[in-house]
């Protein structure tokens, strides 16, 4: 586990005077603001947000030391991290993205699949991308009870049982 969360991203600027577009990744998006102070992702800078108002698509917000529309669009693109202590509990059959990251695929043989290298969402349900074992092949999985019944933060290690047609054909003769 790590031992920050990505909450958010600066999408730009928003307007001249320094004001920031901000995409919030929280189940709440205003949240993002009560996890004081935001890091960039390698932890050399901190950041305290001030979200001014909702816009389309995310907040136009303020941050400190952030005069122009040049420093603004500076920081595009930067994702914006909390400490995991300042993040809530969640139940148990909820996870936060970060901590999925990495872990071991298994079937539900026990034959290993691949490793899951990011969590996607275009706007149904979460989605798992697998590096398969042994390839530089990936495949999406869908992240529902169904497809992923079981998922071990403690052991690494995820259980699933994909749908048809996601993984690839094996030849066994």
């Amino acid at each position: 586990m790590t031992d920050r969360i990505c909450v958010g991203a600066i999408a730009g600027a928003y307007g001249v005077k320094g004001e920031l577009r901000i995409k919030s990744f929280c189940a709440t998006p205003e949240d993002i603001e009560n996890y004081t102070p935001l890091w960039s992702e390698d932890g050399s800078r901190q950041f305290a947000l001030a979200i001014l108002r909702p816009i389309k698509n995310g907040f136009s917000a303020r941050i400190a030391d952030v005069a122009t529309k040049e420093d603004a669009d500076a920081l595009r693109g930067v994702n914006l991290y909390a400490d995991r202590d300042q993040m809530p509990s969640l139940p148990d059959d909820e996870f936060y993205h970060a901590d999925l990251i990495d872990l071991e695929v298994y079937d539900t043989g026990g034959v290993l699949l691949g490793r899951v290298k990011t969590v996607q969402n275009h706007g149904a349900d979460d989605l798992l991308e697998l590096q398969l074992a042994g390839t530089s092949a990936t495949t999406f999985v869908p992240f529902t009870k169904a497809a992923v019944p079981t998922v071990d933060l403690s052991a690494g290690r995820i259980v699933a049982d994909p749908p048809l047609g996601i993984l690839p054909e094996t030849d066994k003769g």
